[in-house]
């Protein structure tokens, strides 16, 4: 790994970083790029996209709370992977989408409120955030994708917005503080698994749902 690491600058030349690409770097608190470079650039030592759209990497070491710029309509995939020391994150209303494993496995993230601008939460974008206590999804919100919020062992308060049609596949799995939860009208299916494990005591399942799949309850 690379857990030395604290700060790094991308050259003007670099065209493409994979996902994950700083991932193990555990002390990073700082990425820069270089002014010239025509398709990344960055802002307080976090990495986006040239125009700020997509924010593509958070440093793994940087600490406290963190409020993203509105600017970004998409937070990218893996972009605060296993950040443990981020503490709060502000979504601003300019976010439309909350890309595969964005948050996956912040540990020391307790609430998390996601604007009505918001429209697709995609898979295992909170999954592992372990601390997570508290969770506001939008009304913007159609789908809550496959594996969201698994394994958030301290979820207590999940509120779900009215537009939500689709709660995937162990979206909520392993959530076993989880009490209660209000499902909408919205929704019309309950995925594979998707309560899974959680403490669930009391659950209202609304005419609106079609579909529920198998083990959607298992072992709560």
């Amino acid at each position: 790994g690379c857990n030395t690491l604290t700060s790094v600058t991308i050259a003007d030349s670099v065209t493409s970083i994979g996902n994950l690409a700083f991932q193990e770097c555990e002390q990073l608190t700082s990425l820069e790029v270089g002014v010239a470079n025509t398709q990344y650039s960055s802002v307080g030592g976090v990495l986006f996209d040239k125009d700020k759209a997509t924010l593509i990497a958070y440093p793994n070491g940087k600490a406290g709370g963190y409020t993203i710029p509105n600017s970004v309509t998409s937070i990218g995939n893996a972009a605060f992977y296993g950040c443990e020391n981020l503490t709060s994150v502000t979504i601003p209303t300019s976010v439309i989408s909350i890309d595969h494993k964005a948050f996956r496995g912040c540990s020391a993230l307790t609430s998390v409120t996601i604007p009505d601008s918001v429209t697709v939460i995609k898979s295992a974008a909170f999954e592992e955030c372990s601390s997570l206590v508290s969770v506001t999804i939008g009304s913007g919100v159609t789908s809550i994708g496959a594996y969201a919020f698994q394994w958030c062992h301290n979820l207590t308060s999940v509120t779900i917005g009215d537009s939500v049609t689709s709660i995937g596949k162990d979206a909520f799995k392993g959530s076993s503080a989880l009490r209660s939860i209000t499902i909408p009208d919205s929704v019309t299916s309950i995925g594979d698994g998707a309560f899974g494990g959680s403490g669930l005591m009391s659950l209202s399942i609304p005419s609106s749902v079609t579909s529920i799949s198998g083990r959607a309850f298992a072992d709560t």
